[in-house]
């Protein structure tokens, strides 16, 4: 029963995720994570979250069927266990998908650094803002700002595998007339 306790102790230090990460422009919103199974690895400071795992931000959802946060290694406790800190990287593997109010993003991939707040995106990557829709293999998003960038598994001119958007423009009415 004592193993059982401290293992819930450890996952519990570990699903806490510090208000330094950041997914959402809201940096003082906690980060709320859930899945179907949690593994902790105390002595690497790793919390592997499995099973349609997802991590809520205010606004902001990072969803996949695995997410692997790797928090920083402060030394050993008098217990022999990792003393975890903030989270330093966050790593979704398997139909990852990405929203905010203002854009949502697929891949077949990413990985989130906090100290940089970046979200990069590879594989099959397809950005979504209202109909506009971007397609390439690799997107960087700065969490904090929502700019990013795009690139394709190929350039120049008639190759595949480039990067490519489709933009509508918007639907404003006409005025009516008297």
């Amino acid at each position: 029963m004592k193993l059982l306790s401290t293992i819930t102790a450890a996952a519990l230090a570990l699903a806490a995720v510090p208000a330094v990460a950041q997914l959402a422009q809201d940096t003082s919103a906690p980060v709320d994570i859930t899945a179907d199974e949690l593994e902790v690895i105390n002595t690497e400071c790793v919390s592997i979250w499995r099973g349609s795992a997802e991590a809520l931000q205010a606004d902001a959802r990072l969803r996949a069927n695995v997410l692997t946060a790797r928090f920083q290694t402060r030394g050993a406790t008098t217990a022999g266990a990792g003393d975890c800190g903030d989270l330093v990287r966050m790593e979704a593997q398997g139909q990852v998908y990405y929203a905010t109010p203002q854009q949502r993003v697929r891949a077949d991939n990413a990985v989130y650094e906090a100290t940089g707040e970046t979200l990069t995106m590879t594989g099959d990557v397809v950005a979504v803002q209202g109909q506009n829709v971007l397609r390439g293999t690799r997107m960087v998003i700065n969490t904090r700002t929502g700019q990013g960038t795009m690139q394709g598994a190929a350039t120049g001119r008639n190759q595949t595998g480039r990067v490519r958007g489709v933009f509508y423009p918007s639907q404003q009415s006409a005025p009516a007339r008297p």
